[in-house]
C-alpha cells in the first residue's frame, strides 16, 4: 500500500511539474514575445508525450486550423474551462492509482489546450493588423467562448440566450453606450488550480477591448471592404472615433458599410438615452385650469379619504357623492436649448452623445433645440438635430480649438434668455480663453442657464483646463463632468 501511495504521490509531482512547464511557458510568451529555449524544449517534450501535435504551441497556427487538422480536438475545446460534471470525476472500481495517473494526464493535456486558447486570444502583439489577422482573432476568441460553456460571440457581442455548458447561467448583458463589456452576469466557472476565475461582465470587456485594440491597429478600409467582415464588427466608440476621422476617403462599398456600423452604434445609444430623458415633463402644472372629468385622471386616494365620513359600518361600504380628479394642464413657455460641442479628436465621446441627447430633446413638445460644433470654425447643424446620424456624417474631426467661432452663431439665437440653456461641452483648452470665458459670463449674467460640460461618456472624469474649472466655479456654474445621466438630470430640471 504504501508503494501505491508512494507512486501516485510520484505520478501526481510529474504531472503537477509538466502542467506547470505548460503555464510557465504560457506566461513568458504572454509578457515578452520572444521564446525562452529551456521552456520551448520541454513545452514540446510534454506535449510530444501527450500524443498532441506541435502546432499547438504556435500562436500564429488559429485554432481553426488545428482543429481542421485534429478533428478530435473540437470536442475537447468545447467546455474545457466550464465546471466539471459530478460524472467526470473518478470513481468507480478503478484502481487508485490508475485513477491518478488517469487524472494526473487529463489535467496536463487540459492545460496544453488551454494554453493554446488564451496564448491565441490575449497576446494579441503589437503592430499593422490585416484583415484576416483580426478575422482569425474572432475566430479563436469565438473557440475561447465555446471552451467558457458559452456560444460564439456570446461575451463580446451580448447575444441573448444561455451558454451551451449548464454552469453558465444567465450571462449578462453589454453596457450602455455601445461599449460592450459592461455586463455584471455572474462569474464564469472554472476548475479549481487554473487561477482564472473572472466575471463575465469584466471579461466582456476585456475580450472588447482588445478586439478594439486591434480594429485600431488594422487597415479598417479593407475590413470596410468586405461586408462579411464588416458585419462582425462591434461598433464601439473607437471604432465610431475611426469612421468618423476616416469617412471622406471612403467610398461605394466600404463607405455603406461604414454608415450602417455607424447607424448601428447611434441606435444603440439612442435607446439607452431616450429611456433616461422620456420621463422629462416640459412646464409646471396650470392650476387654474380645472381637471378634465375623465377616468385616466381619477385620484383615487384623494377621492377615497375625502369620502370617509361617508363609511356606512352596517353596509360594510363606501359611499362616494364626490369624485376627485387630478389637474394635468401645464403652464408652457417654449424653452430653447443651444447645444455647442468641441468637435476635436479629444471630445469624440461627447460628440457622438450629446448629438444623440440633442436630437432625443429635440422631439419633446415646447423645446427649441440648436446644435453647434466647433474646433478653429464653426458649424451649424441645427437643421440636421433630429437626425444624429446625419449631424456625425457632417462633423470634422480633429483641428485646434476656437470657442469665440462658436459664440458668433450662439448669440443671434439667444431671443429670450431667462427661457435658454446654453450646454456647452468642451475640454476647454482653447487658443483665446478669456474671449471664451467672458462670452459665456456675459451670457450667465444676461439670464441664460449656462451648463460647462466636461465629459459626458459612459463614465469617468475628462481633463478639463483647470483655469475654466476655477472661473466657472467662481461664476456658480460648476463644470459638470462623469455620466452624460448628470446632463439629462440638469435639463430635465431646467424643463420642468
Amino acid at each position: 500500500m504504501n508503494e501505491r501511495s508512494g507512486q501516485s504521490d510520484e505520478a501526481l509531482r510529474a504531472a503537477e511539474n509538466r502542467r506547470q512547464v505548460l503555464y510557465w511557458r504560457l506566461l513568458a510568451r504572454l509578457f515578452d514575445p520572444d521564446e525562452q529555449p529551456a521552456l520551448e524544449s520541454a513545452s514540446v517534450a510534454v506535449v510530444d508525450d501527450l500524443g498532441l501535435p506541435a502546432a499547438l504551441l504556435d500562436p500564429t497556427v488559429s485554432v481553426d486550423t488545428v482543429v481542421q487538422r485534429f478533428p478530435e480536438l473540437a470536442d475537447e475545446l468545447r467546455d474545457l474551462m466550464a465546471p466539471p460534471s459530478d460524472d467526470a470525476l473518478p470513481g468507480g472500481g478503478e484502481q487508485p492509482g490508475a485513477a491518478v495517473q488517469r487524472v494526473g494526464a487529463a489535467e496536463v493535456r487540459r492545460a496544453a489546450l488551454v494554453s493554446k486558447l488564451l496564448l491565441n486570444v490575449f497576446a494579441t502583439g503589437s503592430g499593422n493588423v490585416t484583415a484576416g489577422q483580426l478575422a482569425r482573432w474572432q475566430s479563436d476568441a469565438g473557440w475561447f467562448e465555446q471552451a467558457l460553456g458559452l456560444a460564439p460571440g456570446q461575451l463580446r457581442h451580448g447575444r441573448a440566450g444561455a451558454g451551451r455548458g449548464s454552469g453558465v447561467p444567465g450571462q449578462g448583458q453589454p453596457g450602455a453606450c455601445g461599449q460592450p463589456g459592461a455586463g455584471g452576469g455572474p462569474g464564469v466557472g472554472t476548475r479549481p488550480g487554473d487561477g482564472f476565475d473572472v466575471g463575465t461582465g469584466e471579461l466582456a470587456g476585456v475580450l472588447a477591448g482588445l478586439e478594439g485594440d486591434l480594429v485600431r491597429r488594422m487597415q479598417l478600409r479593407e475590413v470596410l471592404g468586405n461586408s462579411a467582415l464588416a458585419r462582425q464588427l462591434t461598433p464601439s466608440m473607437s471604432l465610431i472615433e475611426q469612421l468618423l476621422r476616416d469617412k471622406h476617403n471612403l467610398s461605394g462599398v466600404a463607405l455603406a458599410n461604414a454608415k450602417a456600423l455607424i447607424r448601428r452604434f447611434v441606435d444603440e445609444v439612442a435607446e439607452v438615452l431616450r429611456t433616461q430623458v422620456q420621463q422629462a415633463s416640459v412646464g409646471t402644472i396650470d392650476r387654474s385650469v380645472p381637471p378634465k372629468r375623465v377616468f385616466r385622471n381619477l385620484d383615487l386616494e384623494r377621492t377615497i379619504w375625502k369620502n370617509l365620513t361617508n363609511w356606512s359600518p352596517e353596509d360594510q361600504r363606501l359611499y362616494v357623492d364626490r369624485l376627485y380628479y387630478r389637474q394635468t394642464a401645464r403652464r408652457t413657455t417654449p424653452a430653447r436649448l443651444i447645444v455647442v460641442v468641441d468637435q476635436s479628436g479629444s471630445m469624440v465621446d461627447a460628440m457622438v452623445n450629446c448629438t444623440i441627447l440633442a436630437s432625443i430633446f429635440a422631439g419633446l413638445p415646447k423645446v427649441d433645440v440648436h446644435l453647434v460644433a466647433y474646433d478653429t470654425r464653426a458649424l451649424d447643424l441645427t437643421p440636421w438635430v433630429h437626425d444624429p446620424f446625419e449631424v456625425l456624417l457632417r462633423t470634422r474631426l480633429g483641428g485646434g480649438t476656437d470657442g469665440t467661432a462658436a459664440l458668433t452663431l450662439v448669440r443671434p439665437k439667444i431671443a429670450e434668455p431667462r427661457n435658454t440653456v446654453v450646454v456647452w461641452i468642451s475640454d476647454y483648452y482653447e487658443s483665446n480663453p478669456q474671449g471664451v470665458f467672458e462670452g459665456l459670463a456675459t451670457a450667465h449674467r444676461s439670464g441664460v442657464r449656462v451648463i460647462p460640460v466636461g465629459s459626458v461618456g459612459s463614465g469617468g472624469q475628462q481633463s478639463v483646463n483647470p483655469w475654466f474649472r476655477q472661473r466657472f466655479k467662481d461664476l456658480g456654474t460648476p463644470v459638470l463632468s462623469g455620466h452624460i445621466r448628470k446632463l439629462v438630470f440638469e435639463l430635465k430640471n431646467f424643463l420642468s
